[in-house]
């Protein structure tokens, strides 16, 4: 006779899963504070947590909770639905469609490993042959890297995509690579397109001794492009020596279940053509709206929505499009009022039975973590739009355990500055660097961060090595150009937003920068002529008030810089806060309506500090 796991709680391992952690004795943690189970929610969550890698049926849950014991139809998922809302705001539990449920969090068991030396795999965007269009061998590339990184048992470690991606872009070899990230392994190759489908060629090299240690071809048909990701994390999941969920040993041709945020997205039958296409417009976009060309992102954006039309359980759509917006809103492509209604309307959406059953079809099971990923970015709108602290607190919290990602660090540490919390900020980014030795954000991040710490000459330093690292990246131009001509550096920094401009004509925060080294070399008449161009265009489009003030502090206009902050903070610009700190405009300090701007921030601190008190 089976009998029911709640009745043998004293020899139970403990378990650790996004936020919380199972003691042996029964007791969960989530963080700091227990949460209260009862037995059968905790024999139901024991079950799940030792079968972390496996789909429970209902007659598991029955078996394992019941025994033997008649029980109505609805008492398991009743049983789910009680241990669901015990676990929230986290959702850490799948229904699969007319299977059962399994865990969509990684899990750790206690005793396990945690340390043991993982090979150093670094995987390069694959190269595209004639008529392969540009964005599928980055996408291709990032897709495999997302697999690997959220594996819930990494077999590998992931080397950074910024760094690998910034490194190729230099047209460094793959030795050189592995070379410069202390990689064991890495994954080169080149896609090139036949008549009727097209041919990936992947080399393997191992960097100790330069040499290529297998190459393989993978041929998938055209129309079944999207498919490919997973045919290429099961070759490399069967090559490096790593358990393939749900395949028989050797059988390759099945997706990797619970892997990535796109988890085979795009791997429908011709009978699905609404979820294919929306597949193909999210590669099409994830790769677009990573360039720094307003056009470019515009297009990304509509491919996204529309993807997210088209296939509402196409979570990495969602999750690139509330991303995308914030990106725009910092550039100042979008209005942040309007990037904050993008972001809401991607963590909101509903799916429909038809989407949720196709996702089920197509091993979707990540829901979990990418409403998670999604947290940065609602944290961000409630900070910076709803100036709600309370609510982003939360927000980051709950996805402070999530692997640094490019566009997540960012928010974390954008986050951070704007509260002026700088050593917050610093350990973030140091973090990352250490990660990510390579990605220009980054160390761009690191050098501004230092600006409005007011650690001049580090920052100085740090500019000017992102520059001999990264001398063609937009965005490290424009952080060199403020902080070089803020320290008198004048020249070198006009020659720099001076070339920004040239090379990015559309990016007004680089026009409001080459003003600011314009006023700061004397050339005030010049800088004026800037900034009416800047005024007249914010009748016809929105232009962010973001780097302006510093323009008109320079040129010692007190009530124009006042009126540009105040312009800024109506229109919640997601620079609004840091400015407040920039020693740029130290001259506004003591005036009251500059004091008065500031409270806003003390205020919002204050009310967060009295919501978590009570």
């Amino acid at each position: 006779m089976n009998e029911p796991l709640s009745d043998f709680p004293g020899s139970e391992p403990g378990f650790s899963f996004s936020v919380f952690r199972l003691e042996s004795d029964g007791t969960l943690w989530r963080g700091n504070a227990i949460v209260h189970l009862p037995p059968k929610e905790l024999a139901a969550l024991r079950l799940l947590l030792t079968l972390a890698d496996q789909i429970v049926t209902p007659q598991q849950l029955r078996q394992a909770l019941w025994g033997n014991v008649n029980v109505t139809v609805d008492s398991v998922p009743k049983c789910l639905s009680s241990l669901r809302e015990r676990l929230q705001p986290v959702e850490c539990i799948q229904t699969v469609y007319k299977r059962g449920y399994r865990l969509s969090v990684a899990v750790r068991r206690d005793g396990e490993a945690t340390s043991r030396k993982l090979v150093r795999l670094a995987i390069m965007p694959f190269a595209t042959g004639y008529t392969v269009p540009e964005h599928l061998g980055f996408t291709i590339a990032e897709e495999t890297i997302a697999r690997l990184t959220n594996a819930p048992r990494p077999i590998v470690a992931m080397l950074a995509r910024d760094s690998v991606f910034a490194l190729a872009q230099r047209e460094q070899t793959a030795q050189q690579i592995g070379e410069a990230l202390k990689a064991d392994l890495v994954l080169t190759g080149s896609l090139r397109a036949l008549p009727a489908h097209y041919r990936l060629r992947m080399e393997m090299i191992r960097i100790e001794d330069g040499t290529q240690i297998w190459v393989e071809d993978v041929l998938v048909a055209k129309n079944l492009i999207a498919g490919l990701e997973a045919e290429l994390m099961a070759r490399l999941v069967f090559r490096l020596g790593g358990p393939v969920a749900g395949n028989a040993p050797g059988k390759l041709t099945s997706p990797p279940g619970g892997l990535s945020l796109a988890a085979g997205a795009g791997e429908e039958t011709e009978g699905e053509p609404p979820y294919r296409e929306a597949y193909e417009l999210f590669q099409r976009a994830h790769h677009e709206w990573q360039t720094m060309q307003r056009h470019r992102m515009q297009d990304a954006l509509q491919h996204l929505i529309r993807a997210t039309e088209l296939d509402p359980s196409l979570l990495a759509a969602r999750v690139d499009l509330a991303n995308l917006s914030i990106t725009e809103a910092f550039y100042g492509f979008m209005a942040p009022l309007v990037a904050a209604g993008h972001v809401r309307r991607a963590a909101a959406m509903e799916f429909p039975p038809e989407a949720v059953d196709h996702a089920n079809k197509v091993s979707i099971p990540d829901l979990s973590h990418c409403e998670e990923a999604l947290l940065p970015a609602l944290g961000w709108v409630s900070f910076h739009v709803d100036h709600d602290l309370a609510t982003a607190l939360e927000a980051f919290s709950l996805s402070a355990h999530l692997p640094h990602d490019p566009w997540t660090t960012r928010m974390r540490v954008m986050f951070a500055l704007s509260r002026h919390r700088f050593d917050e900020a610093r350990e973030l980014l140091q973090s990352s660097l250490e990660k990510d030795p390579f990605s220009p954000w980054l160390h761009g991040r690191m050098a501004w961060t230092l600006h409005l710490e007011r650690r001049a000459a580090e920052s100085v330093d740090r500019v000017r090595r992102a520059l001999d690292l990264f001398p063609n990246h937009g965005f490290i131009a424009l952080y060199a150009a403020v902080i070089l001509a803020f320290n008198g550096e004048t020249k070198r920094a006009t020659q720099l937003s001076q070339g920004l401009v040239q090379h990015l004509p559309y990016l007004d925060l680089a026009t409001a920068v080459h003003a600011y080294t314009l006023a700061c070399a004397n050339r005030g008449n010049e800088a004026h002529t800037i900034l009416e161009r800047l005024q007249w265009l914010s009748r016809e489009r929105f232009v962010p008030s973001s780097f302006t003030p510093s323009v008109y502090a320079a040129l010692g206009e007190t009530e124009n810089a006042l009126t540009e902050l105040r312009n800024g903070a109506e229109a919640r610009c997601p620079w609004f806060f840091q400015m407040l700190a920039d020693p740029r405009l130290e001259s506004l300090r003591g005036h009251p309506e500059f004091e008065k701007m500031q409270g806003i921030l003390t205020r919002m601190e204050a009310a967060a500090e009295k919501d978590l008190i009570s």
